[in-house]
């Protein structure tokens, strides 16, 4: 299992206790990890701190002012590159079937193509398959990444170091069209209920329609593990 995945799902999931406890050890892990720059563990580690010695209902509060309240910031990937289309909804069968077909069963409510549950599944499979999966979705992490930024958060970190882990550049063009969206103030609760009306997701017939990345993040899931390059050590 790939341990820095895994940690870095949990330092996106939605605080709690647990987390908290589990705090000392995500922080070994993500200090210890090669495949990072120095610079991007010393970046994460603000975040492992806050996270770690935080009063639980600040964390809770700026969890969902940021990620559940802005749209820009969703952390479910398929929100940023289907909105409510119908080709969402065959995209979460197909992601499904991915995970099952790996001998995974997400343990949360979350839909499937939320980050912190991707990040998980990932983490059972073999880096170089990993490795793929996370470059399909680079100009989502660094929209992302650019997006919290402008916003001074520390969460900031743990996408710039998905966009590491990834090894490939973020596509210019698609990274331009996210950040075209204008951002909702998470305080304005009527522009909110604007954006967030939403249809509903249904699951269509045709789970390959849509985003070419993220038929290549589908795709690529299920192809043979390639050899690891050179440098980079095989999990």
């Amino acid at each position: 299992m790939d341990r820095t995945l895994k940690a870095l799902s949990l330092l996106l999931s939605y605080p709690t206790q647990e987390l908290q406890r589990a705090i000392p050890e995500i922080g070994a892990v993500l200090s210890a990890e090669r495949r990072l720059t120095a610079a991007a563990r010393r970046a994460l580690r603000p975040l492992v701190e806050e996270i770690g010695g935080r009063d639980m209902y600040d964390l809770e509060e700026q969890y969902v002012m940021l990620f559940d309240r802005s749209r820009t910031l969703s952390l479910n990937l398929f929100e940023h590159v289907h909105g409510e289309s119908r080709d969402r909804g065959g995209a979460m069968v197909s992601l499904m079937e991915t995970y099952r077909d790996g001998g995974f069963e997400p343990a949360t409510s979350e839909l499937p193509d939320h980050l912190p549950v991707l990040l998980e599944f990932l983490s059972t499979r073999p880096f170089a398959e990993a490795q793929e999966t996370l470059a399909d979705a680079a100009h989502i992490f660094e929209a992302l990444n650019a997006r919290l930024a402008r916003r001074e958060s520390e969460y900031a970190a743990v996408f710039a170091a998905l966009l590491q882990l990834a090894g490939a550049n973020a596509d210019k063009e698609a990274v331009a069209q996210l950040l075209e969206q204008p951002d909702t103030d998470p305080n304005d609760l009527q522009a909110l209920d604007e954006v967030w009306e939403e249809s509903e997701v249904r699951f269509g017939p045709d789970p390959n329609a849509g985003c070419p990345q993220v038929r290549d993040m589908l795709a690529r899931m299920d192809e043979p593990v390639r050899p690891a390059p050179d440098g980079v050590p095989a999990e």
